[in-house]
């Protein structure tokens, strides 16, 4: 076999993924307070950049123009240091407001209170400590007894001491020893109670009472009380102390208002600073034979970035802008009536009608909200799939079918739930055709319990 070496010319298209090009689409992605922050740390990192002032006077331009023979020295003396001028902080009222204290601060805190032998006090440290965020102890009792070169019963003694700790259920470990915490905290942990966590909590959750009644030989009206009981108790009472559970504060990334029967939308960018670039350093930029090679590619490269991300948060707020406004126009008959008239959407019907790629629109509406006349929602909200009528008018969105499944069983006689399947024929009287499964699908993601859990029995 011969072998040949030939010379072939061919040519192709190819996406080049530049910086540039992966900074607009980091930032075009980014929420309004993420934004923000990467603002304020290009602020401090760039010189190129200043915040734009509303209003500039002379005083300003001849100080710039005072300050350029000093910046042309600076350079010229030194090699590229930039120093970030210190500005004294206002005072801010939000940090003087105290830090929510950790479920292990808050034991300990109650620990020291009550306990004073020291031996016990290392003990109820060491079991703290290993409670988890729920408030389970995640330790085998055995285990500490041993570490510690002490009875069981000792470690027991010290382990009951903790559980009458708030938060009531801390302590535990299992679901039912935590239930029974707090029914005997509130004096509510009677023999037929205990008897229905310890050995029937699956039943409780799956809603069968009557077997519940029979098996302990009592009326099921005392075990609906019971059981109503039950629902009302904590099954994770450490996570009131959790960080997850600090109040965050959301604030839209585009705002809808009715003005005069015509929706408005804008683009919510009063949260961070407008950005221009500063005149000083371009003046600097421009002397000829000022720098030398190395120092003046660090400036155009400074220069460069600075150019790029003043254009791609103007372009980011187009995108939103546009995105928004075809949401909006689609969506007008939720905006003004509310959920039962959202209509089916998804994020390529978006992209054909503002003519972009499908995943522009993911990236515009990823961890964005948008604030509306019927409250504040994610953006992906508005997007979800659709089911054709038998009407053969426009297809109903899932939401609106959810909302329409809550509202018929929000209306149920309670002592006779209705089934899914009833519920389905229900649907169907109004155009709405879906399967029993896709009922009981719905109901689930809407959190409501199945036609036995519902029941209610009257005495």
């Amino acid at each position: 076999m011969k072998l040949t070496h030939d010379v072939f010319l061919a040519q192709q298209q190819k996406l080049v993924m530049t910086p540039e090009l992966r900074q607009a689409i980091a930032i075009l992605q980014m929420s309004t307070l993420e934004l923000n922050e990467h603002i304020q740390q290009e602020l401090e990192e760039n010189p190129f950049l200043e915040e734009k002032e509303t209003e500039e006077t002379v005083e300003d331009d001849a100080d710039r123009n005072e300050g350029l023979e000093e910046w042309l020295e600076y350079f010229n003396d030194r090699d590229i240091e930039y120093n970030q001028r210190e500005q004294k902080e206002e005072t801010s009222f939000e940090n003087m407001i105290t830090r929510k204290p950790s479920l292990y601060e808050h034991l300990e805190f109650q620990l020291q209170l009550i306990i004073k032998n020291p031996d016990d006090l290392i003990i109820g440290e060491y079991l703290i400590g290993n409670i988890d965020n729920n408030g389970y102890l995640i330790i085998d009792l055995d285990e500490v007894a041993t570490r510690f070169n002490t009875p069981l019963k000792h470690v027991e003694e010290v382990l009951g001491i903790v559980q009458t700790f708030h938060p009531h259920g801390v302590g535990a470990r299992d679901l039912a020893e935590c239930l029974l915490l707090q029914l005997k905290y509130y004096g509510k942990d009677t023999p037929l109670t205990q008897a229905i966590v310890c050995k029937h909590l699956d039943d409780v959750a799956r809603g069968r009472l009557s077997r519940i009644a029979q098996e302990l030989d009592t009326s099921i009206y005392q075990v609906q009380d019971i059981c109503d009981l039950i629902r009302t108790l904590d099954p994770r009472p450490g996570l009131q102390y959790s960080n997850e559970d600090e109040i965050k504060y959301i604030i839209p990334d585009v705002i809808v208002q009715e003005l005069e029967g015509e929706f408005i939308v804008v683009v919510n960018d009063s949260n961070f600073p407008r950005l221009s670039l500063n005149h000083t350093y371009q003046s600097v930029l421009k002397q000829p034979g000022s720098f030398t090679p190395d120092v003046r590619k660090y400036l155009e490269d400074k220069m460069g970035s600075a150019v790029w991300l003043i254009k791609s948060i103007e372009q980011r707020r187009m995108t939103l802008y546009r995105v928004a406004r075809c949401i909006v126009d689609i969506q007008t008959d939720f905006l003004r009536r509310g959920i039962q008239y959202i209509k089916p959407l998804n994020l390529k019907q978006v992209a054909d009608i503002i003519e972009v790629h499908e995943s522009t629109v993911s990236r515009a509406t990823t961890n964005k909200y948008i604030q509306t006349p019927q409250g504040l929602f994610e953006f992906k909200y508005f997007f979800s799939s659709g089911v054709q009528s038998d009407t053969g008018s426009a297809p109903v969105s899932s939401k609106s079918i959810k909302y329409l499944i809550e509202e018929i069983i929000n209306n149920e006689d309670a002592t006779q739930p209705l089934s899914d399947q009833t519920i389905g024929q229900l649907l169907k009287q109004k155009g709405i055709r879906i399967s029993r499964r896709t009922v009981a699908k719905y109901r689930q993601e809407l959190g409501i319990l199945s036609t036995t859990a519902r029941k209610r029995y009257e005495n």
